[in-house]
């Protein structure tokens, strides 16, 4: 009977097709259904914004009305988002944050950031961090591994005659398009540009542009090979 009316409310987010594992015990299942429904709780102390949302325990949102929230959005524990920015922070339906992660939108207060949007079905994997100062746009059904970091700025550093931190910042933004996998411990470096359905190697180091569909690894990211070619040699 639960597992039914757990994969009941999973559709409400996840679609008709939604199926929970028939292997999975019950005792699981009710731990699963608990934590979901003090999740529910905590995001109502946030305000209306965030309702529909399910936040583990010491989630911090900092400048909240800067933030916006789809359905289903998911932040895990110790999750911090701070959404003081031009364009905010924007998690679209479904939306999963993992644990101890940081979404960060403006670095320094000299220079108000850009923001993040990150599209619906999108996870980001515990101990990752988006530094969003020049932009980060994240596309939908995005999946990454742990510790994935964006960085979209750059500090200047052309003088010797004054400090590299007194030389300001130069921002291009970085852009991750749809149906995307990033493995863990992937960097994003200001101004890379990956096009949908790509996959990021583990410990890659990205920057510049990875075209679409291309599969990437290394430091610096290369292309290793195209997954249309794949396709169409199958």
């Amino acid at each position: 009977m639960l597992r039914q009316i757990l994969e009941k409310a999973a559709r409400q987010y996840r679609g008709d097709s939604y199926r929970i594992d028939p292997d999975i015990p019950e005792s699981a299942l009710i731990g699963f259904g608990l934590r979901r429904m003090l999740g529910r709780i905590r995001s109502l102390v946030h305000g209306r914004g965030f309702r529909k949302a399910f936040l583990s325990e010491n989630v911090k949102l900092r400048n909240r009305r800067f933030i916006s929230f789809g359905n289903g959005v998911t932040l895990g524990r110790g999750v911090s988002i701070d959404g003081l920015s031009r364009s905010g922070v924007r998690l679209g339906h479904c939306v999963n944050i993992g644990a101890y992660s940081i979404i960060e939108a403006t670095g320094v207060l000299s220079k108000l950031g850009e923001g993040c949007s990150i599209g619906k079905n999108s996870a980001l994997g515990p101990f990752s961090y988006i530094g969003a100062a020049g932009g980060v746009t994240i596309g939908e059904d995005v999946i990454m591994g742990q510790r994935v970091s964006f960085h979209a700025e750059n500090h200047v550093h052309d003088r010797t005659d004054i400090p590299i931190r007194m030389q300001g910042v130069k921002r291009k933004g970085i852009v991750i398009g749809d149906d995307c996998w990033i493995g863990s411990n992937s960097i994003f470096l200001d101004g890379a540009h990956v096009g949908r359905g790509c996959v990021i190697g583990a410990g890659s180091v990205v920057r510049g542009e990875i075209p679409p569909y291309s599969v990437a690894a290394g430091v610096p990211a290369r292309v290793i090979r195209s997954r249309k070619m794949d396709e169409n040699a199958s």
